[in-house]
């Protein structure tokens, strides 16, 4: 019997496992589903009379835009790092090290777990953001297969960076939150929470090095009319470029994540595991 299928089929069982395993915890899924969905959603039912400086879209419509990439930002680096971090301080990246394929099983489980939560976390926020926020609407057929594939490619090109920072993490917990400035930081000069044509030249530079920009990019190219391109930098959606560059990072940031797991794989023993748990038990959690 072939053991890399079986690896494979392990990994999908157990990342659907934990999926399920998710809504036990009623703070799970309040804080982990809806919280990011609800804030948005009320802010944006709330600025419905305004409209974007320069464009004709409400300003609802652009918010929501905003929590999509953010809900992307956040599932692709800091729910990553927080569960890599954790599992390697408890010992189950040891225990996946020393099994037969045991890496490869882990990360189809850890995957798998991502692209579920990933689907149910935007369904809570695209599904009442297009029935109640005006000027929030997938753009027909193209509009619909845009977003699923911003959407794939953004997970897949952050996910390595969330691995990284969990493998090299001391403190997974307090390291979590000390990802989340650089994250905001970005979104911030990345045309995310506003037309990215209001900063500066440098910083426009600086933004379209890294995936939030073209993320916030391909959303809004599926869900707000054409018209509304007008607020871009080149006046347009620019969705090869989207891909390409997402992609980059995808490919690029896999191959230095496997290289950074496994020198931490490595790099961990059973001593080290209970070091860490007892630092953690010390810090009480």
């Amino acid at each position: 019997m072939n053991p890399v299928p079986n690896a494979v089929r392990a990994g999908f069982s157990r990342g659907w496992i934990e999926f399920k395993n998710s809504f036990a915890n009623v703070g799970e899924v309040l804080g982990g589903y809806l919280l990011t969905p609800a804030l948005f959603l009320a802010v944006a039912v709330f600025s419905a009379d305004s409209t974007v400086e320069g464009g004709r879209t409400p300003l609802s419509a652009f918010l929501m835009t905003t929590g999509v990439t953010m809900l992307l930002l956040i599932l692709g680096t800091a729910t990553i790092a927080q569960v890599i971090g954790s599992e390697r301080e408890d010992g189950t990246l040891l225990r996946a090290r020393v099994a037969p394929n045991g890496m490869l099983g882990y990360t189809v489980a850890k995957s798998w777990h991502l692209l579920t939560m990933a689907v149910v976390s935007l369904a809570l926020m695209l599904l009442p953001g297009l029935l109640f926020v005006d000027g929030f609407a997938v753009q027909g057929v193209s509009g619909a297969i845009t977003l699923v594939w911003v959407c794939l490619l953004t997970l897949l090109a952050l996910a390595p960076i969330g691995a990284i920072v969990g493998a090299v993490l001391s403190n997974p917990r307090t390291g979590v939150g000390l990802l989340m400035l650089p994250v905001l930081g970005l979104t911030g000069i990345s045309g995310v929470v506003f037309p990215i044509t209001w900063m500066p030249g440098w910083l426009q530079t600086v933004a379209q090095i890294f995936p939030a920009y073209w993320a916030g990019l391909g959303v809004r190219a599926a869900v707000l009319p054409e018209a509304d391109a007008v607020l871009e930098l080149a006046g347009s959606w620019r969705l090869p470029q989207v891909a390409g560059v997402l992609a980059l990072w995808a490919v690029v940031g896999f191959a230095v994540a496997q290289w950074v797991l496994r020198r931490m794989a490595r790099g961990t023993s059973g001593s080290r595991v209970q070091e860490a748990r007892e630092k953690a038990i010390q810090r009480g959690y």
